[in-house]
């Protein structure tokens, strides 16, 4: 039998029936369908699926977001037309095997005893010899010894005008014909299975069961029958998030344009949520302790559910896909930035949401402030840029190469100090209009560098493809906000500004010149007014224009551009020295002992400038710092209830047993004459395969030694 791209070829019906179920049932459509679904595939793998289409406008821009959205392609696997490709691929491989079935079984049958001597010597495997035996014995001695060597055997006995001859036909290898059926077969198996186990069956019942997507929020119990699907439901996948100390027992299964829920026949209680992390801050490990109660039988059943470890129970597996804040409670303190409003304390639950009011009367500006997330562990890489800059680069050193790339996957070449820097908090100030800043602050002051001040981190970023940016906020001698927000106090204040540029002038200049103290205290103040954003004008959204930018504004606009390089270093040094008197101005009023003059107090004063400059730019008029919590985890399974896949297994079996049936077994078919010759034969021997191959040919030098020469 050869292999062929036609299809199935019918003898009746129209032209056009000739032709689709010809075209059906050929290779060449069946190979062009694979061709679309791995491509598909590829997409699917690449694409994130099943995202909210604002995702996608944001990544790729409303023209292919509304491509996507057209073809599908933000759900391949559900789309119409991948599960009617899937369909047609079935149709065309079960036609090619019905076509080529009866001829695969026929040819295993067939021994093709009937060939003719003068035919053997058209083979490129032939050989002549002569035996010692007559025919007949001849033909007995040498099937034995084939089918001793697993070889299948079917004599024939001939009368011709020269006396009786015997023909002996073997054939081998007879799997590489079973190979082609069962790798054709597994594409059928495959691809029913993932039918099955695809949105088939859920997109029937929402074109048939009157079944819709829910599009809406609110609670699991408010959503209407016709979002739901029942617990009998052949064939589903779903997520379920349950926190620890509740139960729940229906599932959310996504579709591109909302959701539907489906029941359960039983609800799952998490009892623990356990997780471990590497030393990266990566989760090692994390599985669930949970209580399953079967809702027809009340039955509580305890299990443990882990990666790669999933519980089952009637027929519905439960797999730990990830996990996830199950309700935290968060207590915040506001850290005001702008001067104007007092701090206070405020508690939430993650994924909740606070009303919030600045000023009074027609002019109260409203915000909400929604809580997003809470990170309990943050491990960060603290290795510096210059770490390894001291390493001869025209050095070899080949097994320290090896090593750093062999061992665990987690292993770089490039070192790394990592350091967990605590608890963080997540939220989003949204205001009347709906727009909202998204921020990310941590609950404990960060060393960034070694013998530096430690900051604290208040992240913010507009849109959530940006990253965070931080304003660093030093902390105090006893790690704490207060002695910054003393400072960020006084320098608001025009009296303690003031008096610190008095102290500054006095102590900078000689007590007999009282006209340079008066020179000295006028540059000073002005400095330190362009820097408090006192007297430098507003920006467009109304805020002061303050910091090292105004005084940057005002060198640009005041001092020709020769001299600002020397004028800036005198303004910064006098920025200094007067910010240092008044923060020992805030300190004596709030009845603290000055400031020393040590290293670890520059440090703090070098933080603090640029903290206050930084400060301009926030675009919030407060900050808030996460000060306690209590955190309530979840775990989120997948539930899946999935028929097709021992189908898929089996298919997966079958094919690779027919790929390796295929590859590696050689039909092979041997023929040998015996006509009479005197008192013995003479023999005709000839060998096939399907392939041509070194091991045919040393197989047939093999058989010949054994079978003509050893025998004369």
């Amino acid at each position: 039998m050869t292999a062929t791209t036609h299809g199935l070829r019918l003898r009746s019906g129209s032209h056009a029936l000739r032709a689709g179920v010809e075209l059906l049932s050929s290779m060449r459509f069946a190979i062009a369908l694979l061709t679309v679904i791995c491509i598909a595939s590829v997409i699917g793998t690449v694409l994130k699926q099943h995202e909210p289409a604002v995702n996608y406008v944001n990544q790729f821009g409303p023209f292919w977001a509304g491509v996507f959205g057209a073809l599908n392609l933000n759900a391949v696997y559900s789309a119409w037309w991948f599960l009617l490709i899937l369909g047609f691929l079935v149709l065309s491989t079960s036609l090619c095997i019905a076509r080529n079935t009866p001829k695969i079984l026929s040819d295993l049958k067939a021994y093709k005893e009937n060939i003719r001597e003068q035919s053997l010597q058209a083979f490129a495997h032939r050989a002549q010899g002569e035996l010692g035996d007559a025919p007949e014995q001849a033909a007995h001695r040498l099937g034995g010894a084939l089918a001793k060597a697993g070889w299948r055997v079917k004599l024939q006995r001939r009368e011709g005008a020269q006396g009786t001859g015997w023909m002996v036909a073997a054939r081998a290898g007879a799997a590489n014909k079973i190979g082609y059926l069962a790798a054709h077969s597994a594409i059928v198996l495959v691809c029913v299975g993932g039918l099955l186990d695809g949105d088939l069956i859920v997109r029937a019942q929402m074109w048939w069961g009157g079944k819709t997507p829910y599009q809406g929020g609110g609670l699991i119990a408010d959503v209407k029958p016709e979002h739901r699907l029942p617990a009998t439901n052949p064939t589903f996948r779903g997520n379920l998030l349950v926190a620890e100390g509740t139960q729940s027992g229906t599932a959310i299964l996504n579709q591109s344009d909302g959701i539907l829920l489906q029941e359960l026949p039983f609800s799952i209680e998490l009892k623990k949520f356990i997780v471990e992390h590497y030393s990266t801050g990566m989760p090692k490990l994390f599985a669930s302790e949970i209580v399953i109660h079967d809702r027809e039988t009340g039955e509580r059943i305890p299990a443990r559910v882990e990666v790669n470890h999933p519980a089952r129970h009637r027929g519905i597996e439960i797999y730990q896909s990830s996990f996830d804040d199950g309700g935290s409670t968060v207590r915040l303190k506001s850290v005001p930035l702008n001067g104007n409003s007092k701090p206070f304390e405020i508690e939430g639950v993650i994924g909740g949401s606070s009303q919030l009011t600045r000023g009074q009367g027609a002019g109260a500006d409203t915000l909400t402030l929604e809580y997003t997330g809470l990170r309990v562990i943050n491990v960060e890489n603290f290795t510096g840029d210059a770490a390894g800059s001291g390493t001869d680069v025209r050095s070899v050193d080949l097994r320290q190469s090896i090593e750093a790339r062999l061992g665990a996957g987690n292993k770089t070449v490039t070192p790394r100090e990592l350091r967990n820097v605590g608890p963080s908090v997540t939220y989003k100030l949204r205001d009347a209009a709906g727009q909202a800043r998204e921020f990310h602050n941590y609950m404990l002051p960060v060393q960034l560098g070694e013998g530096g001040t430690p900051v604290f981190l208040l992240g913010l970023r507009d849109t959530p493809a940006e990253t965070f940016r931080y304003l660093r906020i030093p902390a105090d001698e006893k790690g704490e906000l207060d002695g910054f927000l003393l400072l960020r106090d006084a320098l608001a204040d025009p009296a303690a500004r003031s008096e610190a540029v008095r102290r500054f002038a006095a102590q900078a200049t000689d007590a007999a010149r009282p006209e340079l103290a008066e020179q000295l205290a006028a540059s000073a103040g002005r400095a330190l007014e362009l820097f408090a954003g006192a007297g430098s004008g507003e920006t467009a959204d109304g805020r002061a224009v303050g910091g090292l930018q105004a005084l940057s504004q005002f060198m640009e606009a005041n001092v020709p551009e020769a001299e600002r390089a020397r004028a800036g270093e005198v303004v910064v040094r006098i920025l200094n020295g007067s910010l240092f008197e008044l923060a020992q101005i805030a300190r004596q009023r709030a009845g603290l002992p000055p400031l020393d003059s040590s290293e670890a107090t520059q440090s703090f004063m070098n933080q603090a400038v640029i903290a206050l400059s930084d400060m301009h730019l926030y675009p919030a008029p407060m900050a808030f710092r996460l000060m306690d919590f209590t955190q309530v985890q979840a775990s989120v399974f997948q539930v899946a209830r999935a028929p097709g896949r021992n189908i898929v297994y089996l298919g997966c079996a079958l094919l690779i047993v027919g790929i390796f049936a295929m590859l590696y077994v050689r039909d092979r078919r041997l023929w040998i004459w015996l006509a009479p010759q005197g008192a013995g034969s003479r023999a005709s021997m000839a060998l096939s395969s399907n392939r041509k191959t070194l091991d045919t040919d040393r197989e047939f030098d093999h058989l010949r030694t054994h079978l003509l020469e050893s025998s004369r």
